[in-house]
């Protein structure tokens, strides 16, 4: 019963896209366009028609701006909870403003932007947070920013192995694409050789796990309050990085060195929680794209020491892109790829031998309407986790998203096998301001 419904739910929605494609006008046609559309198809930061700006005078070269959203969100969880504990349906509400104020003909800026979340399901996603509260100054050559601040790096869809300033929001999002800010002090040198960037990062922040009444969490609560640290100066340590980036032809590349505490905890069992350690890390990492036409190449790649340890991971593939299909607006872009950690069940995520197979498709309305589908293969079981993200403006300040997460055949020693019963409808209402 499990299984047909979901593959009945993928059904519902796979019409729901040929309705989107039917709506947009699509006929058949000899010739077709093919362009490679943006890799970055998050929906994290407010469009910019959201933001309202207020100069102080005409005069005066102080430009201030005020933007951000109120988000209502709604889970469903079809299955019933692994333990009598745990919740089922939930919702919350989430604000998040931002204060932008400019000076000095631009080439100072401070940026605010906290966040905050009550929900009503699990008291540890009730969480507030100081997302951005960076200072930015800017030379011919060079930027320099203090604070507290937010930091990519990567290209590929499925996972992020090289995105390391940032500690994961967990209890936000399981994909991990949600991030704490961080305090930085962050020296860019623009050259004709790339950009360097030169991080000093003071305090560590731990990540965010579900409570004992969440969902999508381990059989064994993680007691945060019990985390133990390699480093005898715990969460106070000083991390490091450096990150030299550049355009080569059609090449992007990025090279990048880490060295501080893990964001990635271990855990160790102590009665009837898990407690997070927090290990030492040594990290070089590689991403690169190549853009050939309606192709796009990725590849991430680390190479990663701790305890005297060394392992290595990498997640490559391509997305090629249909554009304007069948002379329509609609691009249409398929997407494969590899994912590989050579710590194998060892490994902390839960991908380490398992493919991508995904679909992007954007009707480029003057909604903005975006569909990403996709499953992701355990190469050495049947486990399969299937996803499906959707977006879509309703006027000028409302959006709607959409988000499904399906785990199929989960095997007993797979990573997901906690996560079995928590098939997940995640549908999230935001006013932007």
């Amino acid at each position: 019963m499990l299984i047909l419904f979901k593959r009945n739910l993928f059904s519902v929605f796979l019409a729901l896209s040929a309705g989107l494609l039917a709506s947009a006008g699509i006929a058949s046609a000899s010739e077709r366009g093919f362009a490679p559309i943006p890799v970055n198809y998050s929906l994290l930061e407010p469009p910019r028609f959201f933001t309202r700006s207020n100069d102080v005078s005409q005069s005066s070269p102080v430009k201030i701006e005020w933007s951000g959203y109120v988000g209502l969100e709604a889970r469903i969880f079809p299955d019933d909870p692994l333990f009598p504990v745990q919740q089922g349906d939930s919702s919350s509400i989430a604000f998040q403003p931002e204060y932008y104020r400019e000076w000095n003909d631009g080439r100072s800026s401070l940026t605010i932007e906290p966040f905050l979340r009550i929900d009503s399901g699990d008291d540890e996603r009730s969480h507030a947070d100081i997302r951005e509260l960076m200072w930015l100054t800017v030379g011919d050559d060079w930027e320099l920013r203090a604070g507290v601040g937010k930091v990519f790096w990567g290209v590929t869809e499925s996972q992020h192995l090289v995105d390391i300033i940032n500690q994961t929001d967990l209890v936000e999002n399981i994909d991990g694409e949600e991030k704490l800010g961080q305090m930085m002090i962050d020296l860019s040198l623009i050259r004709d050789w790339g950009t360097l960037d030169l991080f000093i990062l003071p305090g560590f922040r731990e990540r965010t796990f579900p409570g004992m009444e969440g969902r999508l969490r381990t059989p064994l609560v993680v007691d945060t309050d019990q985390a133990n640290y390699e480093s005898s100066r715990e969460e106070k340590r000083i991390d490091y990085a450096i990150r030299w980036f550049n355009l080569l032809g059609d090449w992007e590349v990025g090279l990048a060195y880490f060295n501080g505490t893990s964001r990635i905890p271990q855990f160790v069992q102590t009665g009837s929680v898990l407690t997070p350690y927090y290990a030492l890390l040594q990290q070089s990492s590689l991403d690169a794209q190549l853009t050939l036409d309606a192709w796009l190449w990725k590849i991430e790649a680390v190479s990663r020491r701790i305890e005297g340890e060394y392992s290595s991971a990498l997640t490559g593939g391509f997305e090629y892109t249909q554009a304007a299909l069948w002379d329509s607006d609609v691009d249409l872009g398929l997407l494969v790829e590899y994912l590989f950690d050579d710590q194998g069940t060892l490994a902390l995520t839960p991908f380490e031998d398992d493919v991508l197979f995904g679909a992007r498709l954007a009707l480029n309305d003057i909604q903005g309407s975006e569909l990403l589908a996709g499953v992701i293969q355990d190469l050495d079981s049947d486990t399969m986790a299937y996803l499906l993200e959707a977006s879509r403006r309703i006027g000028d300040s409302w959006k709607l998203e959409v988000e499904v997460r399906l785990y199929d055949n989960v095997a007993t020693d797979d990573f997901l096998y906690a996560f079995r019963q928590d098939d997940l409808i995640q549908m999230e209402l935001r006013r932007y301001f």
